[in-house]
């Protein structure tokens, strides 16, 4: 790796290479943590009032050492056993994937939205014979268990650990006001009856033994993506892959992230890799407080973990930055003990980037991963140079570059498809080895993205392959559109795609959700003349109340394009495409 250009620009308190790792699997790094942090709150989990509850790290490594109990001796589950975990940010979240780590099982992270036919596919896919989820959506699950190998389903209330009286209110509001409880027709566990059933089990030298054979090599979760092609399939994320991906951030953040010192702010959903690893395991390793929030949306649900509690990180996509700084009470009180934020999932708009450092005085920095990769590649430095614009460098013991149609490394500054490798790449696809020959080669992953590197060894991505544009023979990106039309004031999220085109191939149309009073077509259509080419402007352009995004708030390029398609015709329907 010496020839790599970022090497030069890795400040002194960053390590070029990752030290040999000092843990076998992941369980023995989750434990090394609670170990040293026991007595400190790990985690925070925030309603939208501001009712809470907590636990410290000694408590999460307690009971998560029971509930691997519970899976091995009370459910039978052998070292390898796939448990899908369908539920969103909540104390039970590091309990359960915790102690499903520590039981030698693999992790099948599930997206507690999924309808019944989406949970039929990825559990059919993985195998999986347990299953926790959220109570609140357990009414799917007789259509799930008759058409899966489920065998085992324990549910979670979201008030779990809260105080008694707290949650009791919670439950209450649940049961009686808003009805999101629906009578639970299947055989099941409450999740606090498993702790009770593991504990009557256990034993330190039981729980020791089941990772026994569990190495770094040995697979410890099944991630679901799209990929490069598009189809559904689950990433098979080592225990090393994520220790060394968890370690790698620490890492790169160098003295900017300061150990047992942090509060961090969990919007994203941890089922979602990039929270997953970053926000999860980085953060839980480097000793933090971590601030859960079951659901982002609206935006005024993060206010009283902002009002109540001293959050110095904050990491996110595009669209949640761009969120906060549109609402009036965040305006009015920016967070005054902010000390970073951290950007990936989705282009980072320079728009919103300024105006996030302007509001809060404090640095935001954007990276770059995918799930292949556990996810981190790249990430712009806290403690050193950081360029907008650019997803940064590579982290420790990564190397990337860019590459033509026939593989062949392209000059600096040209664009070409990134290639990677280093020890966070993953397995390969669960049980399709067709994909993962296409995807992994000679070591070193396809990632389908178009970027350039500058000679400062900074990447710049330019999009997905997919999503190109191809206007009259020209390569259109969308995300260079989007970077332009977010800058026109009154446009609070725009989303760029191609549609067929008799005359030129393909035609750009953009859907802008934008304030009252909204800009108008002219508005954008002249802004987009003054700082793109003309074969570039959008030639179409439909505001709309909401755009379709994904579970981390990523617009759904994807969906706009099937929409338009299906409709034939412009008109797009949020409702449809969400």
């Amino acid at each position: 790796m010496t020839n790599n250009p970022w090497l030069a620009n890795y400040p002194s308190d960053v390590p070029k290479q990752l030290p040999p790792v000092a843990f076998a699997n992941l369980p023995e790094l989750l434990r090394n943590s609670a170990s040293q942090y026991q007595k400190q709150t790990a985690f925070t989990q925030v309603m939208p009032n501001g009712m809470n509850g907590s636990l410290t790290y000694a408590a999460v490594d307690q009971m998560s050492d029971l509930f691997a109990a519970y899976l091995r001796e009370e459910l039978g589950l052998a070292a390898g056993d796939r448990v899908a975990v369908q539920i969103p940010n909540c104390l039970s979240f590091p309990i359960v994937a915790f102690g499903i780590f520590k039981a030698g099982c693999v992790l099948v992270n599930t997206n507690p939205l999924y309808t019944a036919n989406e949970m039929i596919h990825q559990f059919s896919d993985s195998g999986a014979k347990t299953l926790v989820i959220i109570d609140m959506f357990a009414d799917r699950l007789p259509t799930v268990l008759a058409n899966t190998s489920i065998e085992n389903v324990v549910t979670v209330k979201i008030s779990e650990f809260f105080p008694t009286v707290v949650g009791g209110v919670i439950r209450g509001v649940q049961k009686f006001w808003s009805k999101t409880l629906p009578k639970i027709e299947v055989k099941h566990t409450k999740f606090s009856a498993t702790l009770k059933l593991g504990k009557a089990k256990y034993s330190a030298d039981k729980v020791s033994a089941y990772t026994t054979g569990v190495k770094l090599e040995s697979l410890a979760a099944l991630q679901y993506t799209g990929g490069t092609t598009g189809v559904s399939k689950g990433a098979m994320l080592s225990h090393g892959n994520l220790v060394a991906n968890t370690l790698q951030m620490i890492a790169h953040c160098g003295s900017g992230m300061r150990a047992g010192k942090e509060t961090v702010l969990t919007a994203l959903p941890l089922y979602h890799v990039f929270a997953f690893t970053v926000n999860l395991l980085g953060f839980y390793y480097n000793g933090a407080r971590n601030i859960l929030i079951p659901t982002p949306r609206p935006p005024s649900n993060l206010r009283r973990a902002f009002d109540n509690y001293k959050i110095t990180w904050l990491s996110g996509v595009n669209t949640l930055f761009n969120a906060l700084l549109n609402e009036r009470w965040f305006q009015d009180a920016p967070p005054k003990y902010l000390h970073a934020s951290a950007a990936g999932g989705m282009a980072l708009q320079a728009s919103v980037a300024n105006r996030w450092r302007e509001l809060t005085g404090t640095p935001i920095v954007e990276g770059y991963g995918l799930t292949e990769s556990s996810p981190v590649l790249t990430f712009n430095l806290l403690t050193g140079l950081a360029k907008d614009g650019t997803v940064g460098i590579p982290v420790p013991s990564t190397e990337l570059k860019c590459v033509d149609a026939n593989g062949k490394e392209v000059p600096v500054g040209e664009p070409g498809e990134i290639i990677a490798r280093g020890p966070q790449i993953m397995l390969g696809y669960w049980q399709r080895p067709d994909e993962t020959a296409k995807t992994l080669q000679d070591g070193w992953l396809h990632t389908g993205d178009v970027a350039f590197m500058d000679s400062d060894g900074y990447f710049t991505i330019v999009d997905r392959t997919h999503d190109m544009i191809l206007v009259n023979g020209f390569n259109v990106y969308p995300n260079e559109i989007e970077e332009q039309v977010a800058a026109v004031p009154g446009v609070l999220e725009v989303g760029v795609i191609g549609v067929p085109d008799e005359r030129t191939g393909e035609r750009v149309q953009a859907y802008i959700k934008a304030t009252v009073p909204a800009p108008s077509e002219d508005d954008v259509i002249a802004y987009c003349r003054t700082n793109l080419a003309a074969y570039k402007i959008p030639q179409e352009i439909f505001f709309v109340d909401d755009l379709p995004k994904s579970p981390i708030g990523k617009i759904l390029r994807r969906a706009l394009r099937d929409e338009a398609t299906a409709s034939k015709s412009a008109k797009f329907d949020a409702s449809k495409g969400a």
